[in-house]
Formats: C-alpha cells, sequence, structure tokens
C-alpha cells in the first residue's frame, strides 16, 4: 500500500496548525515522527485517519481520496493522544466488545495481550489500569486485528522499558509482513533505532527528512 500526502496544510477557525507537508509511506517500512507536544503530529495523524479534513492539499491512499468519500482508511488501526475505553469493564471486556466490529476471534485477542505484557491483567476494570497498562491495551487493539497500516501516537509513553523493548522488535516484525508503521512521539530516542525514515515537525511544517541506517550502532 501507499499514502500520498500532498502539500496539506490545516488551519482552525484562521490558525494555521500545518503548512504544506508533503510526504509518502509505503508497505515494510517505519516511519517515525518527532517534534515537541504542539508541533503538529497528533494533528497529522488525525487527518490520515479521516478524523479532519485538510483545509489545502490531498491525502491518498493506493490513488484514492477516502476524505471526500467519507470513509475511513481501509485495512488501518490507530492509536492516537490517550486511549479511552468502558470504565467498568475489563481489558478483555473491551476488546471481547470490539472484536465483534471487525469479526476478530478470541485467540486473536489474547495473542494480542501477551504481546503487550498485558494478559495477567486483562480481567481487571479499565478504571484500574495504569497509564501504561492503558497504553498497552490500545497498542493490544490495534494488534489484534491485523491491520496493514499502523498508526501510534505516543504509544511507549508510561510504559515500562522491558516491554518497550518487546514492543519495538513487535513493531519491525509487523513492517516485515508489508505493513506500513507510522509512530509519533516527542522522545527521538524512542524510535531512533528501529525506524526506515524519521521526520521532524516544528511549528507545523516538515523542517528535516532523515533516512536511518538499522545497522549503524
Amino acid at each position: 500500500m501507499k499514502i500520498e500526502v500532498k502539500n496539506v496544510s490545516k488551519s482552525f477557525k484562521g490558525v494555521s496548525i500545518l503548512s504544506n507537508i508533503s510526504m509518502t509511506f509505503e508497505s515494510g517500512k517505519i516511519y517515525g515522527l518527532i517534534g515537541r507536544n504542539g508541533s503538529g503530529k497528533s494533528v497529522f495523524l488525525k487527518l490520515l485517519c479521516t478524523f479532519y479534513e485538510p483545509s489545502d492539499g490531498e491525502i491518498l491512499y493506493d490513488g484514492i481520496n477516502i476524505i471526500k468519500m467519507g470513509k475511513f482508511p481501509p485495512y488501518t488501526r490507530a492509536l492516537i493522544e490517550k486511549p479511552y475505553f468502558i470504565a467498568d469493564l475489563t481489558g478483555y471486556e473491551n476488546l471481547k466488545l470490539l472484536a465483534k466490529l471487525s469479526l476478530t476471534d478470541d485467540e486473536k485477542i489474547i495473542e494480542s495481550l501477551k504481546k503487550v505484557n498485558l494478559c495477567e491483567d486483562k480481567d481487571k476494570k479499565f478504571s484500574q489500569y495504569s497509564l501504561g497498562m492503558k497504553q498497552k491495551l490500545g497498542i493490544a487493539q490495534v494488534l489484534m486485528d491485523d491491520p496493514k497500516i499502523i498508526i501510534l501516537d505516543e504509544p511507549f509513553n508510561g510504559i515500562e522499558e522491558k516491554t518497550t523493548e518487546e514492543l519495538r522488535q513487535i513493531f519491525i516484525d509487523e513492517a516485515k509482513k508489508d505493513k506500513i508503521v507510522i509512530i509519533a512521539t516527542h522522545i527521538k530516542d524512542d524510535i531512533e533505532k528501529m525506524v526506515d525514515i524519521l521526520y521532524k515537525f516544528d511549528d507545523g511544517k516538515v523542517s528535516t527528512i532523515d533516512t536511518i541506517d538499522k545497522n549503524k550502532d
């Protein structure tokens, strides 16, 4: 698959958030978006997910402008900003409820919980989850449907280092399955060694583009 972002700008009530951004995302690669909080990363991810419509420019999925069609991007799962689930349901029950929408079976739910090291806490209510546990559940929800496009906003927030290292490898393995993986963060060290291409956001503009050599020490 290919996502083409062509001269995209976004403003809210006359205030420019993103200005004339162009980039391309292709299957089999991990893309990193870095920048301080407020630099426009989350707004950009919401544009990719069609939650917002560009003020100017267009976003094409395999050549199709799905925003004009009023559709969510096909084969895509995303975790943007804080994950929200039903407080009185357990982690497992929340995923089970969402799985009904995509016909995901129990085996894939449990597998995704194991990947994020949350299986032991699957029967706790979401309201009892720590920040890191909530992040893990959000990532598990993204992974369980085996999407072709994975979009994550600050995925390592509050997660212990052991699981963070394991997740980095999971994302690398997902990209090897010919998927597009897009990760936004304000901490460069979180993703620098795992991404193929690194985009830097600065006041709503992509100021630098780096290609990362993963084999470099």
